[in-house]
């Protein structure tokens, strides 16, 4: 098992992520340093763009970090961090208008959201659990019940992030829709910002190809096993 040559697909799981997140870090310090127009921090933006499409039940606020940006359905807040909430770059409006996104998704009753927002508990108990109730199952002597269930916990976190997909895109288009119909961003800075969160979107991307590789590699390994 630790010599296995499945392991390329791990490692190939790992480069697609490294890229992907060289890409997002690399793209928004670019564009972070291109200020809007408008002038808005990314706090401000994201204020004028729940009023301008009715909503005002959710509050905006600083979170500590770099880019550990969200919105918390539960609590109805949308969080901004250090190089988002105060900046004035049209990356920092960009990202703040995609958590915008979120917060109509939640508003709207978004099927994938609801569904994502749903399996969170279950997800967060297969992320934590499935590689010990694996190595477990391997430790006590191949157990087949513990391997399996193990990998039907990371089966749902694979699950979780392909349902994700949507989440993050169908955000990240309202976001452009409305940075537009506002006019809160112009031509120029609209096609910097969709590189932004283009880049953004895709980190969710590779962190569910890399997830499906590792369960493939796991299907593979534990599969040869029943020969």
């Amino acid at each position: 098992m630790f010599f296995d040559p499945t392991y390329i697909l791990v490692i190939i799981g790992a480069v697609i992520c490294m890229v992907a997140s060289g890409n997002v870090n690399s793209t928004y310090n670019k564009y972070s340093r291109v200020q809007s127009s408008a002038g808005m921090t990314g706090a401000m933006a994201a204020t004028r763009l729940l009023n301008y499409v009715g909503i005002y039940d959710v509050r905006v606020e600083h979170i500590s970090g770099n880019l550990t940006d969200h919105y918390d359905p539960s609590s109805k807040v949308l969080r901004l961090s250090d190089s988002v909430y105060n900046a004035t770059s049209v990356a920092a409006i960009g990202v703040a208008a995609h958590e915008c996104g979120h917060a109509i998704q939640h508003a709207k009753g978004y099927v994938p959201l609801q569904i994502r927002t749903a399996i969170v508990p279950v997800v967060n108990i297969g992320s934590t659990l499935s590689w010990p109730m694996i190595i477990l199952g391997v430790i006590l002597g191949w157990n087949r019940t513990l391997i399996q269930i193990g990998i039907l916990l990371f089966t749902a976190v694979v699950v979780f992030q392909l349902v994700t997909l949507p989440v993050e895109f169908n955000a990240s288009s309202r976001a452009l829709t409305l940075l537009e119909e506002s006019g809160i961003l112009y031509h120029e800075e609209m096609k910097q910002s969709r590189k932004v969160l283009t880049a953004a979107a895709l980190t969710y991307v590779a962190a569910a190809a890399s997830s499906i590789l590792q369960l493939l590699r796991l299907l593979l390994l534990f599969g040869r096993r029943d020969d």
